[in-house]
Order: structure tokens, then C-alpha cells, then sequence
């Protein structure tokens, strides 16, 4: 006899069976009971998390013979329900719409759509991936999908919901399949090992539920994989030789070693990650997921819901992410896509991989600009009561201290004091050529300290300082320039 793989031997069979989509069973049931069946559904969501199961159920439920109406329990023993679970019944119909993907298939199903049910009840179409149809084939399609016969069903399923046409979505009642949590799929492959009398570690069976990403098939196919090379039992050592470990696991051992800002362990760790057969690109994909999942546990607090993983993991996570800030997260993951997008087209992927992790490894010893700031006792934020604009522009016109004298009469042209931005150093004065330190100056008229404050070349050399022009001193043996030249700048500058 040949082996029936347990993939199709532990198929769910009844709406209480499926794992991981109890909200869309119960719909569907409380659907029958009340006689409200939609004459067309579209399951959507990814591999392996029961659509088709799901479909094959509602048929049988429509149309068991142990019953003389619809049920929610179909009996699964009859020849109708034993038909349609394997497929194989003639009013119960499967199409595969990667194989049917042309007009000429969807008229054919709608020619034999006006024709009653062989022995059913309701003639059922699950088509499956119907988003590889044809444009034509939809549009074919959609007459029949909006008011069908009363014996007919339509079930569509697919795994791309965005590439099925608006007008076949409004036209159905979408159920959307979510990823099986991993704690339910754990569950599920302890029970199958018990029936099966095999004994399983329960590391060994939480570790498949990882790998499998949501999908109860993958751990399904995975558990046939090991119990092949060890029927007797399972445990770590055998999983360690056959099943490559979970990419969460190995994202974190990553994440560990940059944040411990060890560039070496991380390159070791991203060389095993590599060594199981992950391209650079793929790894970047569960980097930047293990990425995103640490900086939401850290921006938004360890209860979020907006990270979907277990109790336990979710702990060790909000640890992991304590040892990185939210900007730290934002450059690391800007800077993983930017990896995955470039070595898409560079024979050079592997270097780029390991230079982006020494990158990252080393992203403490550069520092952002308000933290640079912040060190030089520098406040770089600008004074809220005044716009920059009218900041700058009474920066550019300057009035003279109050204790200024006026009426004084001194020589146009004189030494500028700047007083320049703290982070270049201590306010210091400079004087033009001409003066003398150390000997008292006169004041100087209002009228001179605006012309200087006009100069083009005090102008440039205060925006170039980003200072405050604060003090003008009368320069001395200085010839003054004639009264038509009144507003020209002295050239001994």
C-alpha cells in the first residue's frame, strides 16, 4: 500500500478541525444554520493555512446525504462527503486556474453550470489560485458569479487577493486566512505524533512550528521529513542533523552580536545563517522582519498588538530590543533594504553582506548631530517667538549698545567684534588694521555702526561665523574717505 503523506491523512474534515481560522469556521456555520449561504465566497491568505480545507467542508456540509438538509457537521463517512474530500466528486467540482487560465475554460464551466447537480444538492466550484486567470476569463466570469443558478456555489481561493479584479471581489464574501499562530501549530503536530505513537521532544515539535512561518502544510511536510530520518523518535539531535534552524533564531543570534557591537560574531553568525542554504537576499528579508518586530517591541511597549509571536518569544524579544535605541532601528532597517535591493544585481553579494553587518556592528561610534551638539553644550534649536526669517533679518540690521554715545565725531571705518557661535569657541574681538590695543577708544555715531553692519564683507564674515556683530571701534591713522565716497569700505581691510 502506498504512504499516504500526513500532509492528506490529518486534512481537516470538519469546521471544528481547522486550526488557526475559528472565527471563519463559525461564520460559515452560523451561515448554514440560518440558510443564508452566499452563492459565492473568495478565501484568501497564504499557503497552507486551510482554504481549500475550508472550501471541501462547506461543500460537504451543503451536501451530505446523511442529512436531508445542509449541516454544520457533516457525517464524512458517506460516499457524497468520502468524494469530496478527495476530490474527486462530479458535482463538487476542482479547478485548478494556473492550468484553466483562458475564456474558453470559464465558458465551458458556465455552460455546465446551468445544469442540475448529479446527486448533490448544489453544485460546488472551488477554484483554486483564481488570480491566474485571464482578464477575458474574468470578465467571462462575471455574469455567472453575480446571479448564478440556485444550485450553484462558487468557492475561490487564492493567495494574491490583490491581482483578483474588483469586480470579482464585490461580487463574493472574502474571508480572509490569517498565518497559524505557532503555539496552535505546535499543538496540532503533538497530537498527530501521539496518534501516530511516536515519541517527540517538545523543543523538537515547537521548533518545526517555527520554521513552518504559519503554515500547518509546511510543518506538516517538515514532520514527514524528519520522522523519515528517525521513525523511532525525534529529538534535538536528529532535528539538528536534518532541519535547518528557525531564520527567527538565527536573526536573533545576528541582532546579539550587533548590539553587543561585536563585528566579528556577528559575521560568524551571519556565515552560519548563510551556511543553511538562505540567500543574502532572503536573509535580509527576515533581518529586516526581525528588525521591524524588535522596533516595534521597543517603541511601543512589550504588550503591543502589533507584533504577532508567543508569550515567551515575545519576552526574549523585549530584551533583545532594550539594547537599541528607535533611531538605531530606523537607520538598521533603511540600511538592510537598501543591502537586499543591491544585491539583487551585484556578483558581489556576499561582501556587501558582510560589510553592511560591520556597519551595523559599529553604528555606536558614530553619533547624530544633537547628540554632537548636546556634548559641545550647544543648543541647536532656534528661538520659537521668532520666525528664522525675521531672526536673520534682525541679525542683518544690528543697534548699537544703549550705552553708545552719540554726536561723536570719529573716522568711518573701523575694527568689527564678532561674537561667533559657541561651538567654534569663546567670543573673541577683531580689530581692524590701524588700531592700537590697549588705548581707549571714542564711541562711534549710530549712523557708522549701521554702515558697517551694512558691509557686504561684515555680512559674509558674520554668516560665515554664524555670529552677532557686537562691537565697532574707530580705527586709528586711518585717512577718511572723501563725502562722495561716504558709503564705500575702507580699503585698507
Amino acid at each position: 500500500m502506498s504512504y499516504r503523506v500526513l500532509a492528506r491523512t490529518y486534512r481537516s474534515s470538519t469546521f471544528d478541525e481547522v486550526v488557526g481560522q475559528e472565527a471563519i469556521a463559525a461564520t460559515l456555520k452560523n451561515a448554514i444554520r440560518s440558510g443564508r449561504v452566499h452563492h459565492g465566497y473568495l478565501f484568501t491568505g497564504t499557503r497552507g493555512v486551510g482554504k481549500t480545507s475550508m472550501a471541501r467542508i462547506l461543500a460537504k456540509g451543503l451536501n451530505c446525504r446523511s442529512f436531508d438538509a445542509p449541516t454544520i457537521s457533516p457525517c464524512g463517512t458517506c460516499d457524497l462527503c468520502v468524494a469530496v474530500a478527495g476530490g474527486e466528486d462530479v458535482d463538487v467540482v476542482e479547478i485548478d486556474a494556473a492550468s484553466n487560465t483562458g475564456v474558453d475554460n470559464i465558458r465551458e464551466l458556465r455552460s455546465n453550470a446551468a445544469f442540475r447537480p448529479a446527486r448533490a444538492r448544489y453544485k460546488v466550484y472551488i477554484i483554486d489560485e483564481v488570480h491566474m486567470l485571464s482578464t477575458p476569463a474574468f470578465n467571462a466570469l462575471l455574469k455567472t458569479l453575480e446571479e448564478p443558478p440556485p444550485h450553484v456555489k462558487f468557492i475561490l481561493a487564492t493567495t494574491e487577493p490583490q491581482k483578483v479584479p474588483a469586480t470579482i471581489q464585490s461580487r463574493c464574501q472574502r474571508f480572509d486566512f490569517r498565518a497559524i499562530n505557532a503555539a496552535d501549530i505546535a499543538a496540532h503536530l503533538r497530537r498527530i505524533v501521539d496518534a501516530e505513537k511516536i515519541p517527540a521532544e517538545e523543543a523538537v515539535l515547537r521548533r518545526l512550528a517555527r520554521l513552518a512561518n504559519g503554515s500547518m502544510r509546511d510543518a506538516l511536510s517538515l514532520l514527514d521529513k524528519l520522522l523519515s530520518h528517525a521513525p523511532d523518535g525525534l529529538t534535538s539531535a536528529h532535528a539538528d542533523e536534518v532541519i535547518p534552524p528557525p531564520h527567527d533564531e538565527l536573526a536573533a543570534a545576528v541582532m546579539a552580536a550587533i548590539a553587543s557591537a561585536d563585528a566579528a560574531a556577528a559575521l560568524r553568525a551571519l556565515d552560519a545563517a548563510l551556511q543553511t542554504g538562505r540567500t543574502v537576499e532572503r536573509f535580509c528579508d527576515h533581518l529586516i522582519e526581525h528588525a521591524r518586530t524588535l522596533m516595534l517591541l521597543r517603541v511601543c511597549g512589550e504588550d503591543t498588538d502589533l507584533v504577532d509571536v508567543g508569550a515567551q518569544l515575545r519576552s526574549a524579544l523585549a530584551r533583545q530590543s532594550a539594547g537599541f535605541d528607535g533611531p538605531t532601528f530606523v537607520y538598521m532597517i533603511a540600511l538592510l533594504e537598501e543591502l537586499r535591493r543591491n544585491v539583487k544585481f551585484s556578483g558581489a553579494a556576499r561582501a556587501l553582506a558582510d560589510a553592511a553587518i560591520v556597519r551595523l556592528a559599529m553604528a555606536r561610534q558614530f553619533s547624530d548631530l544633537p547628540e554632537l551638539l548636546s556634548r559641545l553644550g550647544v543648543d541647536g534649536s532656534r528661538p520659537a517667538s521668532s520666525p528664522p526669517n525675521e531672526a536673520k533679518k534682525k541679525e542683518l540690521t544690528p543697534q548699537p549698545p544703549a550705552d553708545r554715545a552719540e554726536g561723536v565725531d570719529t573716522q568711518p571705518g573701523g575694527a568689527a567684534g564678532f561674537s561667533g557661535s559657541p561651538a567654534r569657541g569663546a567670543p573673541a574681538t577683531a580689530e581692524r588694521a590701524g588700531a592700537t590695543v590697549g588705548e581707549p577708544l571714542p564711541a562711534v555715531r549710530t549712523a557708522d555702526w549701521e554702515r558697517v553692519a551694512r558691509d557686504p564683507l561684515v555680512q559674509r564674515a558674520r554668516e560665515a561665523v554664524d555670529g552677532t556683530l557686537f562691537d565697532v571701534r574707530p580705527a586709528r591713522n586711518v585717512p577718511a574717505p572723501s563725502t562722495a565716497n561716504d558709503d564705500m569700505i575702507d580699503e585698507s581691510r
